[in-house]
């Protein structure tokens, strides 16, 4: 069994009271893990078909799996899977997986992941709102939303823009402009325990104290920025009421222009615990919703549902979204040389109906890279920019801009469909070639010149070049396999 920290235990211990044993026994066994597939590529069952593990489907989630505790020893681990790399499933503990399905993003709607590193929600977020909505995902901190970005890249999704900005300032350009808003919110992590050696090494009384200043801050930034009749949700990965029931209830009676939504509590999903907040606050906080390690096969997480009412702008003293908001460009460079080479390059490598599709879309460069703009993305001038949009490779300049060359990304790679591309390499998951590919390697080439899609099982991987009978190998030297 963990060492656990002897002030967490006796929090856990007069909270949970006649629950306290069986909690306590489940840290004598493995943390949850699964994985969740990538609906924008693939199939839930198909996926389960394919991969060689004893899948178990997670009940409150329908593209979530429970992994096996144990793997057998001649299997790989999920994560050094080729269809890890293809982008086909996210390795995500299944708790974890109720959030992005309590949030529920509709067609077409606007959606912001407030804290979004490492992706996890955000690529859960990104397969629900697809081609037909804006989803973007924020991080504040400047090196882990380079993670963020890798495992958005790696999802293959369209319209994701990925922002480094503090929730005040983004509240600050884009009031009220979001249906849904999640504040996955920085906490004490008491729910990982299991699985985070980090988490229980610094868990303390007064790191609970200050993720509850950090926490109503984050929230106030979100409630701004939350359109009237939008959705607020706030989530955490900790048993503690002062970070969950009692955030949720400071957060109402300072803003009472939000209300608070049922969550639908499917198995795995237990009610929140008034009775944990002190006062007369008469709010039902039975509607948040709780999941237990000792009651469902995932770790601890908390959600919360905050609906905006429909209320004049005025009586908030925010701005309505139809002024404080105006549809724009992000910074872009004049786009004729990058055009013309972008059209030489799909000309020369995609089949008619994926040429027409890409080229139709709103092209935007910033410096030397090329992205397709979301159309539902709002102004982005003057805020940090990671991605703002589907990025699709880099211009090359030459001696004018008619002579400028192309050269496809990555993204551009996980964000196609093999049959888009007219020079293909497809190689059976199994086959050593795959292996070779994913270190970096240059292969055998027996096609035509030119930029090749590399693909295990018909799903893409990366770029090859093709060059007089052997594939230059251009998977990205940061991803490749050693």
């Amino acid at each position: 069994m963990k060492e656990l920290p002897p002030d967490f235990l006796l929090s856990m211990q007069r909270l949970l009271q006649d629950e306290y044993p069986a909690f306590l026994k489940v840290y004598s066994s493995p943390a949850a893990s699964g994985l969740r597939a990538n609906t924008l590529k693939i199939s839930p069952q198909e996926l389960a078909d394919r991969l060689p593990y004893a899948l178990r489907p997670v009940p409150w989630c329908q593209a979530g799996f429970q992994l096996p505790d144990r793997l057998s020893p001649e299997q790989t681990s999920p994560g050094r899977h080729p269809y890890h790399a293809a982008g086909l499933f996210y390795l995500q503990e299944p708790s974890a997986m109720a959030v992005a399905e309590v949030l529920d993003p509709q067609p077409g709607e606007r959606v912001l992941d407030l804290c979004a590193a490492p992706g996890g929600k955000s690529t859960h977020l990104a397969a629900r709102v697809d081609d037909k909505g804006l989803m973007v995902a924020n991080e504040i901190h400047p090196k882990r939303v380079w993670e963020l970005a890798e495992n958005l890249e790696r999802w293959g999704a369209h319209n994701v823009v990925i922002l480094n900005e503090s929730p005040a300032r983004l509240a600050e350009r884009l009031p009220a402009f979001f249906d849904r808003v999640l504040v996955d919110a920085p906490c004490s992590g008491e729910g990982m325990f299991r699985k985070s050696e980090a988490a229980l090494r610094d868990w303390s009384p007064e790191l609970v104290q200050s993720c509850t200043i950090r926490q109503s801050a984050i929230l106030n930034e979100a409630a701004r920025l939350t359109r009237p009749g939008g959705r607020l949700i706030y989530s955490t990965c900790t048993f503690n009421p002062h970070e969950n029931e009692r955030s949720v209830a400071g957060f109402l009676m300072e803003h009472p222009y939000f209300e608070l939504s049922a969550v639908r509590h499917p198995p795995g999903l237990s009610p929140g615990r008034p009775e944990w907040v002190e006062g007369d606050h008469f709010l039902p906080l039975e509607r948040t919703a709780r999941l237990w390690p000792h009651l469902t096969a995932g770790e601890g997480h908390f959600i919360a549902v905050m609906q905006r009412k429909w209320l004049d702008a005025i009586e908030t003293d925010e701005p309505s979204p139809s002024t404080s908001v105006r549809q724009g460009r992000a910074p872009s460079q004049p786009l004729a040389g990058a055009r013309s080479a972008f059209t030489a390059f799909c000309q020369a490598s995609l089949q008619p109906v994926a040429q027409a599709d890409l080229l139709d879309r709103q092209l935007a460069q910033v410096g030397e890279y090329l992205y397709i703009f979301p159309p539902a993305a709002p102004n982005l001038q003057n805020l940090r920019l990671i991605r703002p949009g589907w990025w699709l490779g880099i211009i090359r300049p030459g001696d004018n801009w008619a002579s400028n060359r192309f050269e496809p990304s990555h993204a551009l790679a996980l964000g196609l469909r093999a049959s888009d591309v007219t020079l293909r390499l497809d190689l059976e998951v199994q086959s050593a070639r795959v292996l070779a590919f994913l270190r970096g390697e240059v292969l055998e080439w027996t096609g035509e010149d030119g930029w090749v899609l590399v693909c295990t099982d018909g799903y893409p991987l990366g770029w090859g070049r093709g060059v007089k009978g052997r594939l230059k190998n251009h998977y990205p030297r940061g991803l490749r396999w050693f």
